[in-house]
């Protein structure tokens, strides 16, 4: 596992996070003045309860909700200041996604599955687009079913697609809420395994959402978080 530079550069900074939801006639905050900094090559875990602000706190790591108050820097770049465009590119070539549901278009192969986030990308050559499709699937171990449609593999094959589909773009930082929730223990290891060697070999920065306890054991930091707060954020 990667051991991320305690001195280094912070690669995403949440400062003074607030956020609130109305449900029904309640105001529920789901953020109450929440601060995290991440570094370059964390493999970190994100704990808590249900309804403790894990999903808001990755909306608003991944750029796709905004805050009440307080500030999101994303190496360095504030993305308040940014237009709805610019926000969107940058989510675009910084991050990307790992789902439970693996969201994977059924009318659609492996390999063009994967291929979507870079369809964004303006002014990238179709062979360029094949090439790192190619090597994203290779990374995760699908080089040979780039033509095989989800519905026909297991499910931890759709989530290792899943994770050629969040490297395709070659993100600085990767989100995943509950990667592992969908998967039986043998399945768990390996995704785990896939997710660290890649952390270690290519650099890549995690962030996820989890419960699995076997996970939490081997991530160099866990966050808890509770009422919207982090409680205890500390690298071992």
């Amino acid at each position: 596992m990667r051991t991320p530079d305690p001195a280094g550069a912070p690669l995403l900074e949440l400062h003074g996070l607030r956020k609130s939801y109305k449900l029904g006639e309640v105001d529920v905050h789901a953020l109450n003045d929440l601060s995290l900094t991440l570094r370059v090559g964390e493999f970190t875990a994100l704990v808590g309860a249900s309804g403790s602000g894990k999903s808001t706190l990755l909306n608003m790591a991944g750029l796709i909700d905004e805050p009440d108050e307080g500030e999101v820097l994303l190496e360095g770049v504030n993305v308040a200041r940014l237009s709805d465009d610019a926000r969107s590119l940058l989510r675009n070539e910084k991050l990307g996604f790992i789902f439970q549901s693996f969201n994977l278009l059924p009318v659609l192969d492996v390999g063009e599955n994967v291929e979507l986030p870079l369809l964004l990308r303006k002014g990238m050559s179709p062979l360029e687009r094949r090439d790192r499709v190619d090597q994203a699937l290779e990374d995760v171990g699908l080089g040979s079913l780039k033509k095989q449609v989800p519905d026909k593999l297991s499910g931890g094959q759709r989530q290792r697609v899943a994770i050629a589909r969040a490297l395709v773009t070659h993100p600085a930082l990767v989100l995943a809420d509950e990667p592992t929730a969908n998967l039986d223990s043998e399945t768990t290891h390996r995704i785990v395994d896939l997710m660290i060697d890649l952390n270690a070999k290519r650099g890549v920065t995690f962030l996820f959402s989890t419960h699995d306890e076997k996970l939490m054991q081997r991530v160099n930091r866990i966050v808890h978080i509770r009422d919207g707060k982090i409680v205890n954020g500390k690298v071992p």
